[in-house]
């Protein structure tokens, strides 16, 4: 198999990845072509111990790096920029790095170690700041829909110690909906099966059918939403949970979601 089919599956991927670390597609796309350039001619090539995928973003690091390229490139004056992208040109150079590779990109952070070409604790510790700067900038109010006593005190916690505000737990749909007619809420956790027997996922629809608002579904019951229907929810934790990827699912929630781009101008 030749090169460029090995890699074409990745394209896209690596051209979307190069678009939001510079502000800019045609700077992106300018520094993926170098990267195909020198795999072409031999003056890089892919890590066989890697997959394809992270050994392809690993040579546009080191083409990235060698070129002494400036992450603001292209996004300096705001042209063509969104407002996620502005949020991202706020956030410290090596910390956007960690935090697109493993938010945006899927990456673990184990690969995101290997493409950055440090250890994972480093890749932690950047990872660490950035979701840090995300919740500073974008705290909101959130609506827990739990019917757990103890799991909804958890994750009330975990929200609390990144500087949200929890403005209601509702434990069935009808105290969900309640909840927002009284508060709009600027995120959403919700467990898929509640107290009375009711859904958190109809507790969902009611709430964005009239609220633009994310949601992260926090459930012991993954295959009830992973049908293979559309649309699935794109951040979707399974009980029991790990604090750390509450809190991180929290802050790519808030970041990506087109709400929150009216607050970055």
């Amino acid at each position: 198999m030749s090169l460029l089919a090995r890699l074409a599956p990745h394209l896209p991927y690596v051209r979307r990845y190069a678009r939001a670390l510079t502000g800019d597609q045609t700077t992106g796309d300018q520094y993926v072509r170098v990267s195909l350039e020198a795999l072409a001619a031999g003056e890089r090539a892919l890590d066989a111990a890697l997959t394809p995928r992270v050994a392809l973003y690993q040579v546009f690091h080191a083409i990235w790096c060698s070129t002494g390229a400036r992450l603001e490139a292209g996004g300096d004056d705001g042209s063509g920029v969104d407002d996620a992208g502005r949020r991202l040109m706020r956030i410290a150079p090596r910390s956007r790095q960690a935090f697109l590779l493993t938010a945006l990109e899927g990456f673990t952070p184990s690969e995101a170690a290997q493409i950055l070409d440090v250890d994972f604790a480093q890749v932690e510790q950047l990872i660490a700041a950035a979701q840090a700067e995300i919740d500073a900038e974008l705290a909101t109010d959130v609506l827990i829909i739990e019917d757990e006593p103890v799991i909804a005190a958890d994750i009330e916690a975990l929200v609390t110690e990144l500087g949200h505000t929890v403005v209601d737990i509702a434990a069935t749909r009808t105290e969900a909906v309640d909840a927002v007619s009284r508060k709009t809420p600027g995120l959403v956790l919700a467990d898929i099966q509640l107290a009375d027997g009711s859904s958190g996922i109809d507790a969902v629809k009611d709430i964005l059918a009239r609220n633009d608002v994310p949601v992260i579904f926090i459930t012991a019951f993954p295959e009830r939403l992973l049908t293979g229907e559309r649309p699935e929810p794109t951040f979707l934790i399974t009980k029991p949970f790990q604090p750390e990827t509450v809190k991180a699912a929290i802050g790519q929630a808030l970041f990506f979601h087109p709400r929150n781009t009216r607050r970055a101008a």
